[in-house]
């Protein structure tokens, strides 16, 4: 059985969507582990015209090997509680790929 979350995306293959509780500010750019549903990330970027959301689609990007364009920011852009697309894997690839 498949998982719900892992679905083919319109045409272009496997995709995958992830829940997030994003940290701005922090020191450094990390994956910190699940929190509850949402696996908890920190971002160096302060929370400010964007710049946090750019810089974790980019840091997600750059963990799991992937063009930035396949990490999508899907709900979530004023909030700490955000979901991403992620294009070209399965939610299990992105779990192995993250350590997590």
């Amino acid at each position: 059985m498949t998982d719900p979350r892992s679905q083919p995306s319109q045409g272009r293959g496997l995709a995958c969507t992830l829940e997030l509780k994003v940290i701005p500010n922090a020191p450094r750019d990390e994956v910190s582990g699940w929190l509850g549903g949402a696996l908890k990330v920190k971002v160096h970027a302060p929370a400010l015209d964007g710049r946090a959301n750019a810089a974790l689609t980019e840091f997600l990007a750059g963990q799991l090997g992937l063009p930035r364009r396949a990490v999508i920011l899907v709900r979530g852009d004023k909030s700490r509680q955000k979901v991403v697309r992620i294009d070209g894997v399965s939610l299990a690839e992105v779990r192995d790929r993250l350590g997590v």
